[in-house]
């Protein structure tokens, strides 16, 4: 005998029941009805009846009191958002008379959204996304995002052997740069400092325990080289490399912006557009660039000097420890003094200042990569949020961020 239609229809209904429950995931409910609507996704569901406790005396009773319906937001899927219709009963205590609400797992007291929508939220501002673009994702308001993210807090770190430091513009609070540290060994973003105020970072680091530390990496900076010695007298000192390079390309910069104002128009464009030409490493260019290059030099001897001399450093750079590069470098130095060039005999005294630090690079490799690298995501982040103005809020959303990143690393070494 065959089906009726509308036994079919109720069978079909039924199934997509079923699978809606297995979509949902949540644990012992019943699924009433589904609503598709434009953009929402309404799913009617009661709890299965089970034995209730007093929250007064603790009698337990399977008396209800009442019924009453609780509109709960969810997760979004398949592009919608989701609404979920609770049934709620209301029991009522025979011992004491108390009526309250049975217990539901998935929502704390008071709440009209999902625990997981929450964790959701959290993981949707690991990324570099503000806070008005998950809002509008999850059919949350901005405030209440906020209000959920308010809850993160990350403490003050245990500092580990090689420690890295910079800052960057972060336009917060009343500061105009904030301060980065990190672990370049294990990829660690450790904290989140709000000014780079001498005073400011002495505080910071004067309670903390500082004993650990055996490598202080950071830029050539005045207030991070006497940070160093005075809270990290047991750590080696190094320079950034792409810091200490990149003195010798702004002193070879600006003898070539001397000397092409010296020339015609036509010449000074050509100069100008050949800058890159200029900068890269000899032995980096083809044939027919050396010879290019060589015309250029021999129209100027202060740039010919400049170009020698910078050439000459970048085999300073090749050495293989620091004994060998201390010889390399003092001679460097020599050279750069003695050329007459304004521009290299200042950057010859900063090297001779920052000598020791800048020598200790050749043997201990750790640079600030690591870190700048972090920089640009904040500024992503930042750009993304158009600024923000509360500190607290803007380090642990820098923390919350990177440190979601490490933990998917370890998952993915692992």
């Amino acid at each position: 005998m065959g089906l009726s239609k509308n036994h079919i229809t109720e069978e079909l209904k039924m199934l997509s029941i079923d699978f809606t429950k297995e979509l949902i995931g949540l644990k012992d409910i019943i699924v009433k009805n589904v609503i598709r609507r434009n953009k929402v996704t309404e799913i009617e569901i009661e709890l299965e009846r089970k034995v209730q406790h007093c929250p007064c005396c603790g009698t337990a009773t399977r008396t209800i009191h009442d019924y009453r319906w609780q509109k709960i937001k969810d997760v979004p899927s398949f592009g919608k958002y989701v609404i979920i219709n609770l049934h709620k009963r209301r029991y009522r205590c025979p011992h004491c008379g108390k009526r309250f609400i049975e217990h539901v797992d998935f929502l704390p007291s008071y709440h009209r959204m999902t625990n997981r929508l929450a964790t959701y939220v959290l993981a949707e501002l690991a990324n570099e996304c503000s806070f008005t673009s998950v809002s509008k994702r999850v059919n949350l308001s901005v405030s209440t995002v906020i209000r959920i993210f308010d809850f993160v807090n990350y403490g003050t770190p245990v500092l580990p052997e090689v420690l890295s430091i910079d800052e960057f513009k972060g336009n917060t609070g009343f500061d105009k740069y904030q301060v980065i540290i990190t672990d370049p060994v294990t990829g660690r973003v450790l904290d989140i400092l709000p000014s780079r105020y001498e005073y400011k970072l002495i505080n910071y680091f004067k309670p903390i325990d500082r004993d650990n530390v055996k490598i202080f990496v950071s830029d050539m900076w005045g207030t991070y080289h006497d940070l160093s010695k005075t809270f990290f007298k047991n750590a080696i000192p190094v320079i950034d490399k792409y810091h200490f390079v990149r003195q010798v390309v702004w002193a070879f910069e600006a003898v070539r912006k001397q000397e092409q104002k010296k020339f015609g128009k036509s010449h000074r464009i050509y100069f100008k557009r050949s800058k890159t030409l200029l900068i890269r490493k000899y032995d980096f260019l083809k044939d027919e660039e050396k010879q290019q290059v060589n015309v250029m030099l021999s129209t100027s001897v202060n740039l010919s000097s400049a170009y020698f001399l910078k050439e000459s450093f970048f085999k300073v750079t090749k050495a293989n420890c620091k004994t060998e590069a201390k010889k390399l470098l003092y001679d460097w130095i020599d050279s750069a003094l003695s050329s007459g060039l304004p521009q290299f005999v200042s950057c010859a005294k900063t090297y001779s200042n920052w000598s020791e630090p800048i020598l200790n690079s050749f043997d201990f490799h750790y640079t600030n990569a690591f870190t700048e690298g972090c920089n640009n995501k904040i500024k992503i982040l930042k750009r993304n949020a158009y600024g923000y103005h509360n500190f607290r809020r803007f380090r642990n959303r820098i923390l919350h961020m990177f440190h979601n990143s490490f933990l998917e690393k370890q998952a993915v070494s692992a």
